[in-house]
């Protein structure tokens, strides 16, 4: 499978890797605005050529799949263009900045036929598909998620230290990957995107930002709560303002109380439930492996932009009640 990359910063590095490992691939085309940033690139993971220009990658007829792990607020327009063109999609999430962008992206896949994978790689964490089997099966009764995500990024710097030209945002970049993992981990996303997405899958949902950096011009603090229409309360905290680097889920259930930190699901007692001792920890790669599986097999992937359509209506209701929007 022949593919192009639009973008060409650390997580594109980590997809070409997976993608490398799984083999069966061949890079065909990178673009990106810098042409010596595309040059290191490409000559980097391999790829045939680069180009500063979308029309030239995407529209190649021998270019097959298109990952999109360009800035954020462009992923909707050229998911939408790649998809368009014939291609199949993976795209880095969010796959919008709002929710009338996702739900376009959405559409675009189903009219075209395309595969289309959002990478919301913690669908993928094998500690996080054992606690949501725990869920599932009744073997775990939550009561009660409270989520954290801190870190420092005050600059325009990313996870690996590279300095990038654009402005991250931390409700729907950050939250989309935390709100989608609660949604998904307690069976809401699934019957939200079965019977029809009419309104967020959430009760009482209170949302409240810090205010905008002077700089970067987005909020760096962030509070999101709702009940659950399955039951439990929800509580997502989330800062780029730490100097303590935190991501973690608890989960409390009327059977015992489960941490998900370091990768890992621990139980009350710190002993890792999940995976397995000496497990390969490549969600990336996973995920990946299920695009590549869908397009082979002529399938939808398992996490289709209609997939994720509950995680947008809940960020798009979170965005407005910050801005204090009604609808």
């Amino acid at each position: 499978m022949r593919f192009a990359f639009l973008g060409y910063g650390s997580i594109a590095a980590a997809h070409a890797r997976a993608l490398r490992d799984l083999g069966g691939v061949e890079f065909d085309t990178v673009m990106g605005p810098r042409p010596e940033s595309v040059a290191a690139f490409q000559k980097e993971w391999g790829f045939a050529r680069g180009t500063t220009r979308l029309e030239e990658a995407i529209e190649r007829p021998e270019v097959e799949a298109v990952l999109i792990a360009s800035p954020s607020d462009a992923h909707a327009a050229q998911a939408e263009a790649a998809l368009r063109a014939g291609k199949h999609v993976l795209a880095e999430i969010p796959i919008g900045m709002n929710l009338p962008d996702a739900e376009r992206v959405a559409q675009v896949a189903t009219e075209t036929g395309r595969v289309l994978l959002v990478a919301h790689t913690q669908r993928f964490m094998p500690a996080l598909v054992e606690a949501r089997r725990r869920i599932a099966v009744g073997e775990l009764a939550v009561r009660h998620v409270v989520c954290r995500w801190f870190f420092l990024r005050r600059e325009n710097v990313n996870w690996a230290g590279r300095r990038r030209s654009w402005t991250d945002n931390l409700l729907w970049h950050h939250s989309c990957n935390v709100v989608d993992a609660v949604l998904w981990l307690l069976g809401d996303a699934a019957r939200a995107a079965s019977e029809g997405l009419a309104a967020p899958p959430a009760r009482n949902l209170h949302a409240q930002a810090g205010p905008p950096h002077p700089e970067l011009g987005i909020p760096l603090d962030l509070d999101l709560t709702w009940e659950s229409p399955s039951g439990p309360l929800v509580q997502v905290a989330m800062s780029y303002n730490s100097h303590r680097s935190v991501h973690d889920y608890l989960l409390i259930g009327e059977q015992e109380t489960l941490l998900f930190s370091g990768g890992k699901l621990l139980d009350a007692a710190d002993r890792p439930l999940a995976p397995p001792e000496g497990a390969d920890l490549s969600a990336i790669r996973e995920q990946d492996r299920e695009f590549l599986t869908a397009v082979r097999e002529g399938r939808p992937s398992s996490v289709s932009a209609r997939d994720v359509l509950p995680a947008m209506s809940l960020l798009q209701a979170a965005d407005d009640r910050i801005a204090g929007r009604t609808r």
